[in-house]
């Protein structure tokens, strides 16, 4: 019993042991590169790297500033040498535009172990970037300017944005504070949360819930698993999913037509009292429920109802195989 014990202090000591010996090892192999150049506002910050994550920081002055951190996750102090003068990071400055580009020299020689990549890169408020990387999540603070993410792998987390937003990733949530322009954003598997957009919102994903708070403008939603939730739309709205429930609110009178559909799940729409549109509501196996009074219906009194809402407009077309429609007055 007691030599079995001591077996196991051993190897627990042996192993925390290696863990340390490993962590000295990439700590001394680390390197940090820094770079800050003048640029003014209104310029724009290219980053392309074959990994890493990027992360943007918008602060007051007229100088971008680069720091990039590169760390090989080798036990060996000569491997991650190696390593490091294998991985080339390029700095290009002209005017007010300033691009980095990182890259792997050799993938032949990148074979010792893993890499921990980092960018942290302070802007002028007022400024535009274009952030790309084969792998990491992208970060961008509140920011003036136009912005454009996109990763192999990873997360996309934006701030405040005053201007249009293009976000895309291959897997991982996607997030938006809120942007004054209009908001493109897609996912190949992750969820959507969205703020306040004066623009137009564009969100898809391939799996995963939608959650927009407010778009000033017209909104497609789509996903292929999981519920949509928009707050307030004020122009007009596509929204569908293949599994979960959809709810939205149109406060203004939108314009064009309109349509909300699920496979599976609920539709509830919230309407305000001086909306008008043409209803077509149908659940294959549910209820359709409406608090306006209905002119010229048709449909069966539990499963479809047509008709015009306040007089009639563009269509308002709701849709769930299996679940309740639900059309609410604000």
């Amino acid at each position: 019993m007691n030599a079995a014990l001591n077996a196991t202090r051993w190897l627990g000591t042996a192993a925390l042991l290696a863990l340390l010996t490993i962590g000295a090892a990439a700590q001394n192999a680390d390197e940090v590169i820094e770079k800050s150049f003048q640029v003014g506002e209104g310029g724009l910050l290219s980053v392309a790297s074959d990994m890493g994550s990027i992360e943007v920081q918008a602060t007051g002055g007229d100088m971008v500033q680069v720091k990039v951190i590169r760390e090989p996750e080798t036990w060996s102090k000569k491997e991650a040498e190696e390593m490091l003068k294998n991985f080339q990071v390029d700095f290009s400055h002209q005017g007010k535009d300033v691009r980095v580009e990182a890259r792997v020299k050799n993938r032949r020689e990148d074979r010792h172990g893993g890499w921990r990549v980092q960018f942290i890169i302070k802007t002028p408020r007022k400024y535009n970037v274009n952030l790309n990387t084969a792998g990491g999540s992208i970060t961008v603070g509140d920011l003036e300017g136009e912005v454009v993410a996109e990763t192999a792998g990873g997360s996309l987390n934006f701030g405040n944005i005053k201007g249009p937003v293009r976000g895309r990733t291959a897997g991982g949530s996607i997030s938006l504070d809120g942007c004054t322009g209009a908001a493109d954003i897609k996912t190949s598997g992750g969820s959507i949360n969205i703020g306040e957009v004066d623009g137009d919102v564009n969100a898809r994903t391939s799996g995963g819930s939608i959650s927009i708070r407010q778009a000033k403008g017209s909104v497609l939603a789509e996903t292929s698993g999981g519920s949509i939730d928009v707050d307030e739309v004020m122009g007009n709205i596509e929204a569908s999913t293949s599994g979960g429930s959809v709810e939205a609110t149109i406060s203004k009178q939108p314009k064009g037509d309109c349509r909300l559909e699920t496979s599976a799940g609920s539709v509830t729409v919230y309407l305000a009292g001086e909306v008008a549109v043409d209803l077509d509501a149908r659940s294959s196996w549910g209820k359709v429920e409406c608090d306006f009074p209905v002119s010229e219906r048709s449909g069966s009194e539990e499963s479809a109802l047509m008709g015009k809402i306040n007089g009639g407009g563009p269509k308002l077309a709701l849709r769930t195989s299996s679940g309740k429609v639900r059309i609410r007055k604000m």
